[in-house]
């Protein structure tokens, strides 16, 4: 019965309520913090669950009433009530019961490279990231640009922002892969529909607990900016490339004027990167663990194709086409697209974990 997996939650979260009262924990700041942190992640889940023990033994009791020629009726109509609140329910708690992934409620990285195509990628680069910044905008999350490369005809070769807001890793995580564009240049003299692609990562923002990087591990060289920004920016040598030993992953920031300001740029997305190899090699060793069809990561995988022509958005993942690639580009509304990813993650889960 669903109702029996639902009881180790609820002993488990009394449990939880007696060892926060006792004195021993008390005294111990970081095991309270820790016991109360996995308590206040069963809370929405042991309130979802009593409520279904709740109206399933309230169905079983109605049930034995039908026959009852006083509350039969009663019984009846309290049963047309209760009935359809558990299917939700349940549907509801199989999603609070999927191990929650550890990264969701960070901030990230988002980095935007142009490939294939040129020009037309590097525009694509720029079109993309208005389209995540006016995202951002409507969850209220902050923006800030990290580092850029100009492209030759406008756009960028490389963009790297930072994005900062509530649950944003779980909203964006799904994004990471290769994206495709077909339209018409403004170059173009035939009218012919150019493909070209850009390919996107997201990565979670680390702390020091997280990723242990040695100081002897990094190679630091400093050189001359070669972006636009004023004469002043190209007369020291501000910046700044850091090359991690071990893993080789090398990140390169010029954006300020300070070469201070810009080695801790660049640290910070270094870290991140770090770690975001530690999660795919773990990824690939766990192979007996069968991904989901979204969420890889992979920046290889073709996710995505935007046909400006037809104002059409397809997402080759999860097979969802969508005629509004105007107001998804215009006006963020990627709530059109990723809603979809996030309820196709889930089920996945919910299979994957046999709820």
């Amino acid at each position: 019965m669903f109702k029996d997996k639902l009881l180790p939650f609820i002993n488990r979260h009394n449990e939880i309520s007696k060892l926060l009262s006792s004195p021993d924990i008390a005294s111990d700041i970081s095991r309270m913090t820790e016991l109360s942190k996995e308590q206040s992640g069963l809370s929405e889940l042991v309130e979802k669950a009593k409520l279904y023990i709740q109206t399933a033994d309230a169905i079983e009791e109605n049930k034995e009433l039908l026959g009852d020629p006083e509350l039969g009726e009663l019984a009846k109509e309290e049963l047309s009530q209760l009935e359809p609140m558990l299917p939700a329910l349940e549907n509801e708690i199989k999603i609070l019961m999927i191990p929650k992934d550890k990264n969701d409620d960070k901030n990230i990285f988002l980095e935007l490279r142009a490939g294939a195509g040129g020009d037309e990628s590097a525009l694509f680069v720029a079109d993309v990231f208005k389209m995540y910044t006016r995202y951002a905008e409507q969850a209220g999350w902050k923006v800030e640009i990290v580092s850029t490369s100009e492209g030759t005809a406008g756009g960028y070769k490389e963009l790297i922002a930072q994005i900062k807001g509530k649950g944003v890793y779980s909203q964006l995580k799904y994004e990471a892969g290769t994206h495709r564009v077909q339209r018409v240049p403004d170059t173009e003299t035939q009218g012919r529909v150019h493909t070209s692609a850009i390919t996107v990562a997201v990565i979670p923002e680390v702390d020091d607990v997280e990723v242990d990087i040695k100081p002897n591990e990094i190679k630091m060289d400093v050189y001359r900016s070669s972006g636009c920004g004023g004469q002043s920016v190209n007369t020291t040598d501000s910046a700044v490339r850091l090359t991690h030993i071990p893993t080789g992953i090398v990140v390169a920031i010029q954006d300020e004027k300070s070469q201070h300001k810009n080695r801790d740029k660049a640290m910070k997305v270094l870290k991140a990167r770090v770690y975001e190899a530690q999660m795919q090699k773990q990824l690939a060793e766990t192979s007996s663990q069968r991904k989901l069809q979204v969420g890889s990561g992979d920046r290889s995988e073709k996710i995505r194709t935007y046909n400006y022509p037809q104002n059409r958005l397809t997402d080759h993942r999860i097979g969802l086409t969508l005629y509004a690639l105007d107001d998804i580009m215009d006006n963020g509304n990627l709530k059109l697209i990723i809603d979809p990813l996030i309820a196709h993650a889930q089920t996945e889960a919910i299979q994957e974990a046999g709820l």
